[in-house]
């Protein structure tokens, strides 16, 4: 079993950053792929970024490509989401997401075993 906690989540002014971090529980953190999602009011949770076991390879939703990066502490058991140049429609809840599945292209949320609580993340025009 593993445990997701997400922090990081605020307020923020558009052009502004955050930094997400989702600390995991548990001794198999180094052998899962993980996953930042995120839903909006009204809106399917959708696919923000992933990265693979080691950290080496990463994949990311074309509308947060070039602003969002995602990367994994091993040692800590952590990953985080480093959001610049945030916009106004970057607003939502955003999950972290474990996944036993070898492969950074798991964008459907099915194909994730474990999630997090979620943390607010609003932007403000």
């Amino acid at each position: 079993q593993v445990q997701l906690v997400e922090s990081g989540g605020g307020l923020v002014q558009a052009g502004g950053s955050l930094r997400l971090s989702c600390a995991a529980s548990g001794d198999t953190f180094r052998s899962l792929v993980m996953g930042w999602f995120r839903q909006a009011p009204g809106k399917e949770r959708e696919f923000v970024a992933s990265i693979s076991s080691s950290g080496t390879n990463t994949f990311y939703t074309d509308s947060v490509k070039g602003r969002f990066t995602i990367s994994r502490d091993n040692a800590k058991n952590t990953v985080y989401l480093q959001m610049n140049s945030l916009k106004p429609e970057d607003t939502a809840v955003y999950y972290c997401a474990a996944s036993s599945l070898p492969t950074v292209f798991n964008v459907r949320t099915s194909l994730y075993n474990y999630w997090g609580q979620g943390t607010q993340v609003t932007v403000s025009s």
